[in-house]
């Protein structure tokens, strides 16, 4: 940070988000983003405009139990005073959740090494009402020990040029670091948990189609391989939809990453 002003620090903050009544993370103007509700409530807190900086953006509909976010405010701050003040300021459908005071040089999505995705299924004809917008609702029966079996394909370092969807720009590098990619179940509720030291545009999300696409019986272990090999999005299924997606954990550290994708594991 080029801020050397001693009356701020910078502060990070863990924050958490019921993603169905926004347009995703990322600030468009007074429209309705996470990003805007967190700028509003410190400029009214503090009377100071600051730059809210995530670690990743989210997309419209996806959720957070865990995005980390670095902002300038005033020096010598009661940091779980700033917490209360916040959330007494912000809907119920965002939360502080931790409040630390860090380095100037830290910055969310610059210093992170790694994140931990979690997406959510419900496998069932009928979706409970408290579900809807928070799952992925499938309703036909998915084959989950097939499903379980092929998440290991996806797992190591490997071009993920197939599962990313490309904007109005293209990724430079598409090669990344899955330290895994796990599915637990208790139908009719599915989890998929996947750790890596990035995540291209959607690739969450199109990893999962590509999965689900197994438990169809529609692919097999071997189409998923030919779907890496060809490096074109075309030759891969579409894109889970956004309600099951949570952002669950961003790493700072090397310990911490490999801590937390064993904890992971043992669940």
């Amino acid at each position: 940070m080029s801020n050397q002003n001693p009356t701020m620090s910078n502060y990070r903050m863990t924050i958490s988000y019921d993603g169905r009544n926004y347009l995703g993370w990322q600030r468009h103007g007074d429209k309705p983003t996470v990003q805007y509700a967190l700028e509003q409530a410190v400029e009214q807190l503090f009377d100071i405009r600051s730059a809210v900086r995530g670690s990743g953006r989210t997309d419209r509909g996806a959720h957070a139990n865990g995005q980390v976010i670095s902002v300038e405010l005033p020096a010598g701050l009661q940091v779980d005073e700033v917490k209360g003040q916040l959330n007494d300021l912000l809907a119920e459908t965002v939360r502080v959740v931790a409040v630390s005071n860090v380095p100037l040089d830290f910055h969310a999505c610059d210093s992170a090494i790694g994140k931990h995705y979690r997406y959510v299924i419900w496998n069932s004809k009928k979706l409970p009402a408290e579900r809807d917008g928070r799952v992925w609702h499938v309703k036909s029966r998915l084959d989950v020990e097939a499903m379980a079996n092929v998440c290991s394909v996806f797992e190591g370092e490997h071009d993920f040029a197939s599962f990313a969807t490309r904007p109005n720009f293209k990724q430079k590098n598409t090669r990344r670091i899955v330290s895994r990619c796990i599915m637990s179940h208790d139908l009719p509720l599915i989890r998929f948990d996947i750790c890596a030291d990035g995540f291209l545009y959607k690739m969450v999300r199109n990893i999962v189609r590509a999965i689900v696409k197994v438990g169809e019986g529609r692919y097999t272990r071997d189409d998923l391989y030919r779907i890496f090999e060809a490096r074109d999005r075309n030759a891969a299924p579409g894109t889970a939809p956004a309600s099951g997606l949570y952002l669950e954990k961003v790493y700072y550290s090397k310990d911490e990453m490999t801590e937390d994708v064993i904890g992971v594991v043992s669940k």
